[in-house]
Parts: C-alpha cells; structure tokens; sequence
C-alpha cells in the first residue's frame, strides 16, 4: 500500500490541506491537493496544490514568485487531512499579506489583525 493510499480523498478526489510556517507554526493558508499534487509536492520539495478555479496543479508561487519550500507533511489522525509546514519567501496569500487567516472575529465583528497587502 502506498502512503498515497492512506489519504482520504473526498468525492472529487481532492483532500484539504493546511499550510502552516515551519519555524513559527504561524497559520499561512488552506488549499486543496489532489493526488498528483501530493505526490508532486512531496518529490519537489515544495508547496503544490490543485486550483479547483484553474482546474490545474498550483505550483505556489511560479506567478508570485512567494514559493514554498516543503520541510514536512503530517496526515490527520482521520485521514482526510494534509498539514504541509512549510519555509515561505514573501506573502502565502494573493492579497500579499503573509497569511490568508488576516481576519479575528473579535465581538461578532471581523477584525483585521494584519491590514498590510494588495487588495486588488
């Protein structure tokens, strides 16, 4: 059995994945993997998803240039989860904030906690 195999993929055969900063453990981004991009990521040693808008493997950052290096991948302890920790170079998110988690409900109010980044 492969380690592939131990995945639990959903319907469309995707899994989610959770990227986390490697030093840190600061919470960058969630995207989705398919198995080619799973298998892909962890032979490239980097940060590689499937864009279910582009319907395509997602090499982070071959626009950006904001590339993710692979340190680890843990799998949940229900199988249908990925955590990739990773090194990032520039911002994980398309606003160019360094993380997609830049809002905290804070009295039922979301609260930006990290207001730097292109809002285009």
């Amino acid at each position: 059995m492969s380690w592939l195999d131990e995945v639990k993929w959903n319907e469309k055969g995707l899994v989610a994945v959770v990227t986390v900063e490697a030093e840190t453990g600061e919470l960058l981004m969630q995207a989705w993997a398919n198995r080619e991009a799973l298998q892909a990521a962890v032979a490239e040693g980097r940060g590689i998803y499937w864009s279910r808008s582009r319907e395509r493997i997602w090499r982070k950052g071959e626009e950006s240039g904001h590339v993710q290096k692979l340190v680890d991948v843990y799998l949940d302890c229900d199988g249908d989860t990925v955590c990739y920790r990773v090194e990032q170079t520039g911002a994980a998110c398309h606003t160019g904030r360094r993380s997609c988690f830049f809002r905290k409900l804070d009295n039922e109010s979301w609260r930006l906690i990290e207001p730097n980044g292109d809002e285009n």
